[in-house]
């Protein structure tokens, strides 16, 4: 019979190699395995990236012999069922003669949910799932939006005082948060595919949008909203369009920004990427459409007052970051999110679902998907 503390206790330690691929495996999930005999972990395995094997495999290949009877996989995720580029893990799990499957998350695809555990079962094999799978789910964010939403998952982060402002009236805001909150962004950073911030961020912070872990330096496609152009007329170009990574910056504009700015873009090498505009604001379908066929399935938005209170109002993203500092700024003419609407009741306020937290020395975050 299975022991849910040690079933918990060897779970951790398969989601703590799952994350040793954080943000490298889009656009497949996460995931990290553990094989257990007599009580002792004897392999580990995690999925590396996108082409290469999954975590089962891995594990089953570093094991180098037959599993020993009674042996126990345990897995983040549902083993797939289907044959893709690296075969069905289901084969190999009931090939091998591992005794017991014990599962995280359930494959949130609609189409393989639950599958690959009635195969296991079977073929005689023991199955337990649902072990941490709200941690292995959370994992995996960007793959479950895709799979479930067949849109990019479009992420807001916005770091706050406790009376909601982002920075000083002044403009100020360096820093709202401590350090231990600014490393956690680095970390999300990593997460994702994509990073977008407003050209007022670009023109006021020079910002490089890049994710800095240590001596490790990795830089995500970088995206500026810039309607008009605005971050183009400046003599010096921002760091992001001449920097060592710029070509992996692209401008969003609209058709009506200036020819001689969009010209400036052409000749420095600086991609544009056009889109509508409807009700004065660039058209975020349209973004996500682009998004999808240059497959970057998920958009971390660093955003400040003006785009926070654009995407908010016209919910365009699905998900938000919220970093709080224990600071109190006082001040009315100090930056916050804008008026948004007319709420009269707490019933039509916004909401967070699937709510995750995390202190981060003084600071607080608060993350989960954006609910109407």
């Amino acid at each position: 019979m299975s022991d849910p503390l040690k079933d918990e206790r060897f779970m951790r330690r398969a989601l703590e190699l799952a994350q040793r691929a954080w943000g490298q495996t889009h656009p497949n999930p996460m995931v990290g395995a553990v094989i257990v005999e007599d009580g002792e972990i004897v392999a580990e395995g995690w999925h590396h990236a996108a082409g290469q094997a999954h975590a089962e495999i891995e594990a089953i290949r570093a094991l180098g012999r037959k599993p020993a009877g009674g042996a126990t996989i345990y897995v983040t995720l549902e083993p797939c069922s289907t044959c893709g580029r690296t075969g069905a893990c289901t084969d190999a799990i009931v090939a091998a003669g591992f005794a017991a499957v014990v599962v995280g998350a359930q494959d949130p695809n609609p189409a393989h949910a639950g599958r690959g555990l009635a195969i296991l079962r079977e073929a005689g094999i023991t199955v337990t799932s649902g072990v941490l799978a709200q941690e292995c789910a959370d994992l995996n964010l960007i793959f479950n939006h895709w799979i479930t939403q067949n849109t990019p998952l479009l992420a807001a982060k916005m770091a706050l005082t406790l009376d909601g402002k982002f920075a000083a009236a002044s403009g100020h805001s360096r820093w709202v948060t401590g350090e231990l909150a600014r490393a956690d962004v680095m970390r999300w950073r990593r997460y994702f595919p994509a990073i977008a911030v407003g050209a007022n961020t670009v023109l006021h912070d020079n910002p490089s949008l890049t994710s800095r872990i240590g001596e490790q330096v990795w830089c995500p496609q970088r995206f500026v909203f810039d309607r008009s152009l605005k971050t183009l007329a400046l003599e010096s170009l921002p760091k992001l369009y001449s920097d060592a990574h710029a070509a992996r910056t692209v401008v969003l504009c609209a058709e009506s920004a200036p020819q001689e700015l969009q010209r400036r873009a052409a000749n420095a090498g600086i991609p544009l990427w056009v889109l509508p505009v409807v009700e004065g604001h660039l058209d975020w379908q349209a973004f996500r459409a682009r998004c999808i066929e240059a497959e970057i399935y998920g958009v971390y938005v660093e955003v400040g007052p003006t785009l926070a209170t654009r995407v908010l109002e016209a919910e365009l993203v699905d998900y938000l970051f919220v970093y709080q500092a224990p600071k109190l700024i006082s001040d009315a003419a100090s930056v916050g999110i804008g008026s948004l609407r007319n709420t009269q009741t707490m019933e039509q306020v916004w909401t967070l679902s699937d709510l995750r937290r995390a202190n981060l020395g003084n600071d607080h975050l608060i993350r989960g998907f954006l609910t109407t």
